[in-house]
């Protein structure tokens, strides 16, 4: 049995898959903002669950917000601020007994949706979350592209290419530069840009429907988002040239993006033709967390 847990900024799931990939349990749970411990307990009650439910003994894999730094093995780069700096995998470890694999939530949507799901028998996988965040991860041929530094796919901390004067330079994140992916191409970039244009902070769905409805400021921060989202994604194509694109988090589920994104990108296409599909992750928003359990394969 594999077990396999996200840990997100807002929930915390475990999942139990057989060898064969059938589910075998599912649990989520709020996550302990700002209280590091509290996670790990959560992890803890979450495994503990998982494993009386089943009568099974799993191998453990992690996704995160974040990486493990490979020299000095503590967390770097999470949004979930409160875990970096922390020996993670060493204190899961001692917590539960047995080796824990840690990869970037990014990385394990890339490895489910290739071993399984959208991009399944693709050589080269690059999945993209366009949730709370925005990261990537990049799975060839199942494996996850971590790089020699740890930083395989991190494209959140990029500023969006191609800026147009009137983004220029673009508004402040957390990773400490301006008018970055992560900031303007996450589904809460979407609601912020919204925000800036209405005076109104509304959810993504909402601004959507408002879209549909004809809205014209929503549709204008709709166009913005495609934009800079189709410019990023164009971006990769350049660089990486996938076999497909995946993409996960709330936002995937806007249907228009799969008609709107490839138009958007054409222009910054360093190429004369350019076919390469983008899907929505077929795990849907639990692709992380099977990824996280594919870790150990």
């Amino acid at each position: 049995m594999r077990l396999g847990i996200d840990w997100g900024g807002t929930k915390i799931e475990i999942i139990a898959l057989s060898n064969e990939g059938k589910e075998l349990y599912r649990q989520r749970t709020q996550t302990p903002r700002d209280d590091y411990r509290g996670c790990l307990d959560t992890v803890k009650q979450l495994v503990d669950a998982a494993e009386d439910a089943t009568g099974q003994t799993g191998t453990l894999g992690l996704g995160i917000p974040g990486s493990l730094s490979p020299r000095t093995g503590l967390v770097k780069n999470a949004n979930s601020t409160w875990m970096n700096g922390q020996p993670l995998d060493k204190d899961l470890e001692a917590l539960l007994g047995r080796s824990v694999r840690i990869q970037n939530d990014a990385n394990c949507l890339a490895v489910s949706e290739a071993t399984d799901g959208s991009g399944a028998g693709a050589h080269v996988v690059h999945a993209i979350i366009i949730g709370t965040g925005s990261g990537s991860g990049i799975a060839i041929d199942g494996r996850a592209r971590v790089g020699a530094n740890g930083i395989g796919g991190e494209w959140g901390g990029i500023t969006v290419p191609w800026l147009k004067e009137d983004e220029y330079p673009g508004p402040d994140s957390w990773i400490g530069h301006k008018g970055v992916i992560d900031r303007w191409c996450s589904g809460t970039g979407f609601q912020l840009d919204y925000q800036e244009r209405s005076g109104t902070l509304l959810k993504g769905q909402e601004i959507m429907a408002l879209k549909r409805a004809g809205d014209s400021t929503a549709c204008d921060a709709y166009d913005a988002y495609v934009s800079r989202l189709g410019r990023s994604l164009a971006m990769c194509a350049n660089l990486l040239d996938p076999d497909v694109f995946v993409l996960g988090g709330g936002m995937s589920n806007i249907e228009e993006l799969y008609a709107d994104l490839p138009d958007t990108m054409a222009p910054y296409i360093f190429s004369d033709t350019y076919e390469t599909p983008i899907r929505k992750a077929l795990h849907g928003d639990s692709s992380g967390v099977r990824g996280a359990a594919w870790l150990w394969d």
